[in-house]
């Protein structure tokens, strides 16, 4: 007989919360986005759901020293922003934007790499980017690695081999069975205790020996002559 599969789906109470720190440090503007993007989305978990937030939070620091490649990117590449009002467009260079604002770089990258829907926008909360080297999320990364054991709680559990029989369910000890079992640990401790005891002896007194006197003790056997056993 065929035995069917059933298909593993996590559930969000299932997923254990990871913190990850990028250093943005001399890396390429395109490569560190696409990294922290599939970060945030969870495609480096066994149990990857792309419809799931898999609860995975990325501290980028050293934002501020970002490699820009090509030749004048860093004039022509142009951000836009508009204010909702008539003649309201505002254009800024990335060489502006690195100068004043450049953790918005990295952001503007990542976001346009994940989901533009609900999903997005909350992944995108999960993202804390800084300027510098130093971050106030220290003791979150530390938890988070505690809490990530080897094997994941929210992974598939493995699946029997075809033909195998199926494990037999513990079942709990009834309390008739646990009171035998205190009987028989008990036993061992009663035998232990009778052999120390030593045995009880009765108020027998023994009766003392009677002296033999030195006299009769010391007195050779008489012998008897020939003649007078004749007569």
């Amino acid at each position: 007989m065929r035995q069917r599969m059933k298909t593993y789906s996590v559930k969000a109470k299932e997923i254990v919360p990871q913190w990850h720190v990028v250093d943005a440090a001399d890396q390429s503007l395109g490569r560190v986005a696409a990294h922290i993007a599939s970060l945030l989305r969870g495609k480096h978990r066994p149990n990857f759901s792309p419809h799931l937030d898999m609860r995975d939070f990325v501290v980028v620091v050293n934002a501020a020293r970002v490699r820009i490649t090509g030749k004048n990117k860093m004039r022509e590449k142009t951000y836009y922003r508009h204010s909702m009002y008539p003649g309201g467009l505002k254009e800024t260079t990335l060489e502006k934007m690195m100068a004043t604002h450049p953790t918005r770089v990295i952001e503007n990258a990542v976001r346009g790499m994940l989901p533009h829907n609900r999903l997005g926008a909350k992944l995108r909360r999960h993202l804390k980017v800084y300027a510098g080297p130093d971050h106030p999320h220290e003791a979150q990364v530390r938890a988070g690695k505690k809490s990530a054991a080897p094997a994941e709680k929210g992974a598939p559990p493995a699946a029997a081999a075809p033909g195998a029989p199926a494990k037999a369910k513990a079942r709990r000890p009834s309390a008739k069975a646990k009171a035998e079992a205190a009987v028989l640990e008990q036993a061992p401790e009663a035998a232990a205790i009778e052999e120390e005891q030593p045995p009880e002896t009765g108020d027998i007194e023994e009766e003392p020996a009677t002296p033999v006197p030195e006299a009769e003790a010391e007195q050779p056997p008489e012998e008897t002559t020939q003649e007078e056993s004749e007569s």
